[in-house]
């Protein structure tokens, strides 16, 4: 009864409740070992990482080819051990060792571990005992709590413990339904990191928490971080030209478990988490939901020349792909590529996206070159990949939007057909590339970019992939908004790797000046293919995503790859907002349309009399062939009806031409009749205007967006 009593927890919930961890009523006769001065004992075997209980701690790890493992524990910041704690043999079941260590302060010491094994580099084995690990399941990481932190100290990773007694109090799931999602990507970092962000803890999460108020009034409704796993920054650091280089955006992952201490505005010793969870509570309760985009497709470790500080030693040859000779595969084209269907890294990414869920209370993931997901040990792409078929059903993940990024760096591009089992969606590269070239003018577009405004039925089948493109047209990866108007080619100099680095294939168009300019036609033509772009995007079927800072027309300085740039080139630059007030102003409208209009984000059940739920026109309506009068003139007819507002009817004119154009919209029924309520031509908004009939001029290169009345 003694024993039953220490093992009580509290249950996380911050209600003051506690639970007990059942063991077996054998673990009482064990008799309590001492190692290195401390009582110990055979701990709990299904707990990974390690666990703060009563009286002391459970630390639980495994490895398939080791001989031996060592706990070993640090004082706080210390370079090397005060402790050393062999795992005994009979506290190994399987390839898992456990042990419980008595009497130990979590607040008082940080731990790693050294891992004894064979070394046979050609068949992946290359067990260290001299290297300090990482646990795979560590909850809090030291040694990059700073960033930038180039001391000794900040290059060594060791694990804190973690005492999760957050109180989420009542707050519960937004659950926004798929379609009615309006997706912002921001990074943590960059998102306040300018002193133009005016907030008290710049560049943290709560920083982004202070933005809150700002997010509502633009009127999104998730937001998508960029990394926010503990990542090293310090992955080829570098100094071009007096700038000091980071690896900024963090697709380089250090730790899965571990949210970026560096991201926190005060050092949380043993309450790692507790300022994103703030962040991601206050987010519920105004309704916005909190993605994460995460990289499990390969690690910080990189290849043969890499760090060596978890993985590696823990099972080399399990965790990574690797080839017959015992050599990194590259699908990432970061050095290695994580081996995620094998059992033990399929069922440690399981319990990883679990203990988000379940902890941080996070909404969604976006998967980062998720292709990698779904290939075998041999890098081969699998029919029914377990990993993916796992996420799909897993009850836990029932109610969590799973987003892939559906290509890989090894040339895998599944945009169309990723594994999905109705549960999973994908960022539509086919949409931004079709609607980009379309908007700049490309001749041939129009019928590829009417596709993509009605949700891609030539890449989904509506039915059986409802709700499966994410549309978008920026990203973090390439160019901003307005450096998709503003420049004809990327300008990554400043990357130090001669402007070879980024994409070539922008689709981009400077409008008829490279760079910054004070004319005021090219400038007015940017703002205004700005405003077509944002208009098509909230009149897509789909999910839309914005990159943050569009809606004030922020800047890269034409850098389309700015992985490395930790400074105003990558932060935002909130000045803008003032300055560019009317483009804000707009996104807010198109914003505010879409959530009208649920006929712009899903099928009605029934339709209008004489029209389909949707319907392609060219400037002449109901044409067979609607784009052989104009090939860069869309006209796309949305029709509905729903119980509460009745008949939905929209029509959108998207003329992509340099000139005028003279355009008949569809007839209406004889009750209605057809109210402009959105011209891209004007700078500023205007008051809905009906028209008395159906001719229009829609003029040069802009969007007209009417609703039947």
């Amino acid at each position: 009864m003694l024993f039953d009593k220490l093992f009580e927890m509290p249950d996380g919930s911050g209600s003051g409740e506690v639970v007990k961890l059942a063991m077996p009523r054998t673990i009482h006769l064990v008799p309590m070992d001492t190692i290195s001065g401390f009582d110990v004992r055979p701990g709990f075997y299904e707990i990974n990482g390690a666990t703060a209980i009563p009286g002391g701690v459970n630390f639980t790890v495994y490895s398939h080819g080791a001989y031996s493992i060592e706990l070993l524990l640090f004082k706080r910041r210390a370079q090397e051990p005060f402790a050393v704690l062999p795992f005994p043999q009979s506290y190994r079941i399987g390839n898992v060792y456990s042990m419980i260590v008595f009497k130990l302060d979590i607040e008082e010491f940080e731990y790693a571990y050294r891992v004894d094994g064979p070394y046979e580099p050609e068949k992946g084995l290359i067990f260290d005992r001299t290297k300090y690990l990482l646990d795979p399941y560590a909850k809090a990481v030291t040694g990059q709590s700073r960033w930038g932190d180039t001391t000794p100290w900040g290059q060594h990773y060791k694990a804190r413990v973690v005492k999760d007694d957050f109180d989420w109090e009542d707050t519960h799931l937004p659950l926004i339904p798929m379609e009615d999602l309006i997706i912002y990507e921001l990074h943590v970092r960059g998102f306040t990191k300018d002193a133009s962000s005016g907030v008290l803890h710049p560049g943290t999460f709560a920083g982004l928490r202070e933005k809150l108020p700002y997010l509502k009034r633009l009127g999104v409704n998730a937001v998508e971080l960029m990394p926010i796993f503990e990542f090293d920054e310090m992955q080829n650091y570098r100094e071009v030209d007096g700038n000091k280089l980071y690896n900024y955006w963090g697709y380089n992952s250090v730790s899965f478990f571990a949210p970026n201490t560096s991201y926190t505005a005060t050092t949380e010793y043993n309450r790692e988490g507790n300022e994103l969870k703030n962040l991601i509570q206050d987010f519920h309760r105004e309704g916005i939901e909190v993605f994460l985009d995460v990289v499990f497709n390969h690690t910080a470790e990189g290849n043969e020349q890499g760090p060596f500080f978890s993985f590696k030693g823990f099972d080399n040859n399990i965790y990574y792909l690797l080839t017959p000779d015992g050599k990194y595969y590259n699908f990432s084209g970061c050095g290695n590529t994580l081996n995620c269907n094998h059992p033990i890294v399929h069922q440690m990414i399981l319990d990883c996206l679990r203990y988000w869920v379940t902890t941080y209370r996070i909404d969604g993931f976006r998967f980062d070159l998720a292709s990698i997901l779904g290939r075998n040990e041999d890098g081969s792409p699998m029919n029914k990949p377990p990993l993916l078929q796992a996420m799909a059903f897993d009850p836990i993940l029932g109610d969590v939007k799973l987003i892939a990024e559906a290509w890989d760096a090894g040339g895998l591009y599944q945009v169309g057909s990723f594994p999905a089992w109705n549960r999973w969606a994908e960022w539509n590269g086919r949409y931004r590339d079709d609607i980009r070239r379309y908007l700049k003018g490309d001749a041939g577009m129009a019928q590829a970019a009417a596709q993509r405004l009605v949700g891609s039925r030539d890449i989904y089948e509506p039915q059986s992939r409802k709700n499966a493109s994410v549309n978008f047209i920026t990203c973090h990866d390439g160019f901003t908004l307005w450096d998709l108007y503003s420049y004809n080619e990327k300008h990554n100099e400043k990357n130090g790797e001669h402007n070879m680095d980024g994409a070539n294939d922008n689709n981009s168009w400077n409008c008829g000046a490279e760079g910054d300019t004070r004319d005021p036609a090219v400038n007015a033509l940017r703002r205004r293919m700005v405003r077509n772009a944002f208009a098509l995007l909230m009149c897509s079927r789909g999910i839309p995503m914005f990159l943050a800072g569009d809606e004030f027309c922020n800047t890269q300085f034409g850098n389309n790859n700015a992985y490395c740039q930790d400074n105003i080139t990558s932060w935002l630059d909130w000045n803008l907002l003032e300055k560019n007030q009317e483009i804000f102003n707009f996104f807010q409208h198109m914003i505010r349309f879409r959530m009208e209009h649920r006929i712009l984000r899903t099928n009605l059940s029934d339709g209008v009399s004489g029209f389909p739920d949707i319907s392609f026109h060219g400037v002449t309506p109901w044409r067979q062939e609607p784009y052989s009068d104009h090939d860069r003139y869309v006209g796309v007819l949305f029709a509905g009806w729903e119980r509460e507002t009745g008949p939905q009817v929209i029509y959108v004119a998207s003329n992509a031409y340099w000139e005028e154009l003279q355009v008949e919209l569809p007839q209406l029924p004889a009750s209605m009749c057809w109210e402009l309520v959105t011209d891209t031509f004007e700078e500023e908004l205007l008051p809905g205007r009906r028209l008395s009939g159906t001719g229009i001029a829609i003029r040069p290169r802009s969007v007209m967006i009417f609703v039947g009345r």
